[in-house]
């Protein structure tokens, strides 16, 4: 069994979360059901999608949960696409947002290659 907290995504993804939801305390009350709750869920779900797959005993169910965290990284991609374009936040915070969970989205992916690799 692998320790998800001994790896640098679940690390990275874990932190990046923990923003998200400062971030969102800002959003109007209104969205509090909505993209508020949407945005955080789908942030969440990466680092405990990696947690979920660490658990598994091997590398092809470990991928299984790494597929899973992916769309949720690209999910939480638009999701700050679109608070950015409702103004819930400036295009500053938006611009390091969107470079962050695209570093965690590379980062997913290449362990997904390092754990099954492409064949030729």
């Amino acid at each position: 069994m692998r320790d998800f907290k001994k790896y640098e995504i679940w690390q990275v993804s874990h932190a990046f979360t923990l923003e998200i939801y400062l971030v969102t305390k800002t959003f109007p009350k209104e969205e509090l059901y909505g993209l508020t709750s949407q945005i955080r869920r789908s942030a969440s779900s990466t680092p405990t999608n990696i947690s979920e797959g660490c658990g598994r005993s091997s590398d092809k169910e470990f991928n299984y949960f790494l597929n899973i965290a992916l769309g949720s990284a690209n999910e939480t991609e638009y999701s700050i696409m679109l608070a950015r374009d409702l103004n819930y936040i400036n295009n500053e915070v938006a611009t390091d947002l969107l470079a962050k969970i695209n570093i965690i989205k590379s980062k997913i992916y290449k362990l997904k290659q390092i754990l099954i690799p492409p064949t030729a």
